[in-house]
């Protein structure tokens, strides 16, 4: 079984100007992950309608699920919801159950025109819950728009996991070594790579107060193979005098 594809596209200016930083991608990487979803690529675009429209399209014909993050808010840069609608050649329009919700939830006059936005959708999409604040997310065709807010992009994905089909669970094996470098272990971890063409073999130095080191990740979706690469990995380690310790190294 082929493990479906997902790409990120984070939505917004501010995080372009550094103003944010965007603290979703860990988040939905290792949680697609868990569901055998491996997130493939992640773009940051800004709050432009023609970029929005564009990346939208480019990226739901190349990946079999496409996530955003951000711009769905009451204020005039929020556009996300709209330029989803223009890119499937839909009306963005008043969705019925997302409208009733946010009317029934604020009390009388404050349901106003920059809130009513938030439950202007494209036609024929399905709500993402939202147990944080109101206003929910929303997914048509194989894109789902969620908040850019983390507590509120996490609760929406929480309700939208169990709709989305998964494959096998990307799992990850790790061993590291204080004091070892990458130029003396890159040779060996290529061969190692080439043996297990199917795993993502990463090598991520670190710098501690208690000493430098690396750490190498074996990522896939057979633990089996996980476990013999990082076993190969170990073995190499110890060749070059240094001592291999299981796991990843401390924060």
């Amino acid at each position: 079984m082929t493990n479906p594809t997902a790409c990120l596209l984070v939505i917004g200016n501010e995080v372009l100007s550094g103003r944010t930083q965007d603290a979703n991608i860990k988040f939905l990487a290792t949680r697609l992950g868990e569901i055998g979803m491996p997130l493939r690529e992640v773009r940051v675009i800004p709050d432009v309608a023609a970029t929005i429209i564009e990346t939208v399209n480019e990226t739901r014909a190349r990946f079999d699920h496409v996530f955003t993050t951000g711009g769905i808010g009451p204020t005039h840069d929020d556009i996300t919801s709209e330029c989803v609608a223009a890119a499937f050649g839909v009306p963005w329009e008043k969705h019925p159950e997302a409208w009733a919700r946010m009317e029934r939830h604020y009390a009388p006059g404050e349901f106003n025109a920059a809130r009513q936005r938030m439950a202007t959708m494209p036609r024929g999409a399905r709500l993402i819950d939202n147990a944080v604040s109101i206003a929910p997310g929303f997914s048509i065709g194989n894109v789902h728009v969620m908040a850019g807010v983390p507590r509120i992009m996490q609760s929406m994905f929480e309700t939208l996991a169990p709709r989305l089909p998964g494959g096998r669970p990307v799992i990850s094996r790790a061993v590291h070594a204080a004091g070892l470098l990458e130029g003396r272990i890159a040779e060996g971890l290529g061969e190692v790579q080439a043996r297990f063409a199917a795993l993502d073999l990463g090598s991520y130095p670190y710098y501690r107060p208690g000493g430098n080191g690396v750490a190498i990740v074996a990522k896939g979706t057979d633990a089996a193979a996980a476990e013999a690469a990082i076993a190969e990995v170990t073995a190499l380690i110890l060749a070059l005098g240094q001592q291999p310790v299981p796991g990843e190294p401390p924060m």
